[in-house]
């Protein structure tokens, strides 16, 4: 049966991790995200992990990659500022295939910003938050629920992926006190993904020689199969390369590995969309917002809909162009000055939408939305 708890979104995620199977956290505190690393400092132990807090971010995610390497699911956790200093190995677990889940519950910035205070500072960060050629896989969650259940997601994912994969939260989700309802538990440890591992001889073992559109297959280390990781190009085994085909190979695998399987990965909501006269597109605690006043406008005999992305990076590109085309009238709000709205102008090739963006680190009221949206009606 479901399960109803009274929770923050910060806590939610950490029992989800938990229920996902993560094992080890390393990780520094920052706000709006501390609480976390404090949840998992609790529950870990409860479950035979390990929680070590490090000197910085940097040692923090560092660990935690060494202990995605042995096999254990691991996870950090940040911030925006936080997700700037990990950025180098975050590079190094995309090139390696590292599984790894970072949550970041949003601030604004850049810089330190606006520690205390929501905003969508970091949607773009989370699509390229290190220097090189590979594909993002990022979740945002836009419910107390979903900050559980995209968390789940995120663990699923980066273990059939063998990626790094960002769950977004924001100081609003973070810092909520609600009910939530969340799916039964065994319903959760039915569906778990783990990595796959090599059964075969050890002499044989190539863990970077795969298909075209499939992630690498490494080993726990300690169990007997002998290869190397790098921040290097490489090759089948992991040592460094520099043969152009090779190079070219493992770039385009990295890309190929996470698009080809794009329908394992996106995922979206549409509310009160079938009859609606205007369109709405809002990702996270702003969705909340919008819901409210779509419910508001309805009374008045104002027909607006939603359409959210859950996953914004791939993003739901077809779906959200096909919601592009349909609507005359859409509207693009975002805690920031328009990140997201970039990739949405991409895929529906549109330059006309109407906009609310606020960058101050205060939330958008459903009293603003419903203000833009009598506007356009």
């Amino acid at each position: 049966m479901p399960r109803e708890i009274v929770s923050t979104g910060n806590q939610l995620a950490a029992l989800a991790a938990i229920d996902a199977g993560c094992r080890f956290f390393g990780g520094y505190p920052i706000t709006p995200s501390s609480e976390i690393a404090h949840e998992m400092s609790r529950l870990l132990p409860k479950v035979g992990g390990v929680f070590i807090q490090m000197e910085d971010e940097i040692a923090g995610i560092s660990v935690a990659l060494g202990a995605s390497m042995s096999g254990v699911k691991s996870m950090t956790n940040t911030s925006g500022p936080g997700i700037s200093l990990k950025s180098e190995q975050i590079g190094l677990a995309f090139i390696a295939e590292v599984p790894l889940v970072i949550t970041n519950v949003m601030r604004g910035g850049p810089s330190t910003g606006l520690p205390t205070r929501p905003q969508q500072g970091d949607i773009l960060q989370a699509l390229a938050p290190t220097h090189g050629d590979y594909q993002s896989i990022t979740l945002c969650a836009g419910s107390l629920e979903e900050c559980y259940t995209e968390t789940v997601r995120a663990f699923n994912l980066a273990e059939r992926f063998m990626t790094p994969v960002f769950v977004l939260l924001d100081e609003t989700l973070g810092h909520m006190v609600g009910k939530a309802e969340l799916p039964d538990i065994e319903e959760v440890q039915k569906n778990i993904v783990n990595r796959r591992v090599y059964e075969g001889d050890p002499e044989d073992y190539r863990p970077y020689d795969v298909p075209m559109d499939e992630p690498a297959i490494l080993n726990p280390f300690f169990k007997g199969y002998r290869y190397h990781i790098t921040g290097l190009h490489h090759g089948p085994t992991g040592f460094p390369t520099e043969d152009a085909k090779m190079c070219q190979d493992l770039i385009d695998r990295l890309f190929n590995k996470i698009l080809a399987h794009k329908d394992e990965i996106e995922s979206y909501e549409e509310y009160m969309l079938d009859d609606a006269d205007i369109a709405v597109i809002a990702y996270g605690s702003v969705s909340l917002a919008v819901k409210e006043a779509i419910k508001d406008l309805r009374k008045e005999g104002i027909k607006v809909g939603l359409f959210r992305p859950i996953t914004l990076w791939p993003s739901p590109e077809e779906k959200m162009a096909e919601v592009c085309a349909k609507f005359d009238k859409v509207l693009v709000t975002e805690m920031n000055k328009g990140q997201y709205i970039k990739e949405i102008e991409r895929v529906s090739g549109r330059r006309d939408f109407d906009t609310l963006f606020k960058a101050n680190g205060r939330p958008i009221s459903p009293a603003e939305i419903k203000a833009k949206l009598k506007e356009m009606v």
